[in-house]
């Protein structure tokens, strides 16, 4: 007769008669059946709370090591920020101020003049403000030659403050060639420009 035959013979009502390796043997399905409802019922939120744990020590890790990469390069980084605001001043120097406008206009027109063209039409126009900047778009109608309307377009690319000509159109008339277009000019604005622009903002804001 096999051992688990012999098992299968026991009285569970007389349990204290068994031998002891059957006892071993329920003791041990015991243990493990506690221990199979102690993973079930109360291990499994445990370690879903390690796991919860381990992902964010992984977060605070990778966060560390950006910002001590952050810290050896700081000294970079405000090098880079110095050369940037340096090129922005270099710049913003190019474009006038207000009182330097009009100085400005009268290059743009000697510029045509000394090429040998003739103005039909000189008209700033309105300015449009950005954020620090104000934009002032002049038509202008010239007639020439088509070289002289070439040089003079490069000799506005060169004054020494920041003019583009835009929307040009070159067509024949009776008089000869005319070119009409756009140019444009930038001026910065002074602080209290600045101040009205930003307190328009906000107001545009609310």
């Amino acid at each position: 007769m096999s051992w688990w035959e012999e098992f299968r013979r026991l009285n569970p009502r007389e349990m204290g008669t068994w031998p002891w390796s059957a006892k071993l043997f329920v003791l041990g399905l015991m243990f493990i059946f506690v221990m199979l409802m102690a993973l079930l019922l109360d291990w499994r939120d445990q370690w879903d709370q390690i796991e919860a744990g381990q992902k964010e020590e992984e977060t605070l890790r990778t966060s560390w090591v950006n910002k001590k990469q952050q810290a050896v390069n700081l000294e970079a980084y405000r090098q880079q920020l110095k050369d940037i605001e340096q090129q922005f001043g270099a710049l913003l120097k190019q474009l006038p101020n207000k009182s330097e406008v009009d100085a400005l206009l009268t290059d743009i027109n000697q510029a045509g003049l000394g090429r040998g063209l003739e103005f039909e039409l000189f008209r700033p126009q309105a300015p449009r403000v950005a954020d620090f900047y104000s934009e002032l778009p002049i038509q202008i109608k010239v007639t020439g030659s088509y070289h002289d309307m070439g040089a003079f377009a490069s000799d506005v690319a060169q004054l020494s403050r920041i003019v583009t000509l835009n929307n040009i159109a070159i067509q024949n008339e009776k008089s000869g060639l005319a070119m009409e277009a756009i140019a444009k000019t930038f001026r910065y604005l002074d602080e209290d420009e600045l101040a009205a622009q930003r307190k328009a903002t906000q107001g545009a804001k609310k």
